[in-house]
């Protein structure tokens, strides 16, 4: 029994340093050699984006191209009229997962500089809620005050100022 526990020792011992072949699920799978087929008319297609979607962005004709919510004179709470637009864009972001959108909330030159960001940020937040309850991910939203620092229009008339009370929606790479 002595001289036999050291040999099946030394047996064990190379069988378990022995290389069996890979599991099936190992095995590397050969290559094919595919030439490129010019039969393509699909657009590539990049997970977690829309790419029909992505040029509705710059189609003039189309909703997604519209970025400004308009605002009243001292007021956050977003107008009727701007609920499809809105509506469009919490779509697309809810389809498009891996895109994210800035949105700027802006003010007129009336009322303090301080007054005007916390109005302009009161305004990105009311479309960033709009945009999250419709179906865009809170991580997608970024909503920023500029205040009356970025103004469309610098006339000192109601046409003008209505033009400075805006939210601009801006996308990835746009920003």
């Amino acid at each position: 029994m002595k001289r036999t526990l050291p040999v099946l020792a030394a047996l064990l011992l190379l069988a378990a340093c022995s290389s069996q072949p890979p599991a099936p699920e190992q095995r590397p799978s050969g290559v094919e050699d595919r030439q490129p087929s010019s039969a393509t008319t699909a657009p590539v297609r990049q997970e977690g984006v829309d790419a029909y979607g992505v040029a509705a962005l710059k189609d003039p004709k189309n909703i997604l191209s519209k970025r400004e919510v308009f605002f009243d004179f001292d007021s956050f709470v977003v107008k009727s009229e701007y609920q499809p637009l809105i509506e469009a864009h919490a779509k697309f972001l809810a389809a498009n997962p891996k895109f994210k959108v800035l949105i700027q909330g802006n003010a007129d030159e009336r009322g303090s500089r301080e007054y005007n960001l916390a109005l302009g940020q009161k305004r990105a937040e009311a479309v960033k809620k709009a945009l999250a309850l419709l179906g865009a991910r809170e991580e997608q939203i970024e909503a920023v005050s500029l205040g009356e620092e970025k103004p469309r229009c610098s006339e000192s008339t109601e046409e003008c100022w209505a033009k400075n009370r805006r939210d601009d929606i801006l996308y990835s790479g746009e920003f």
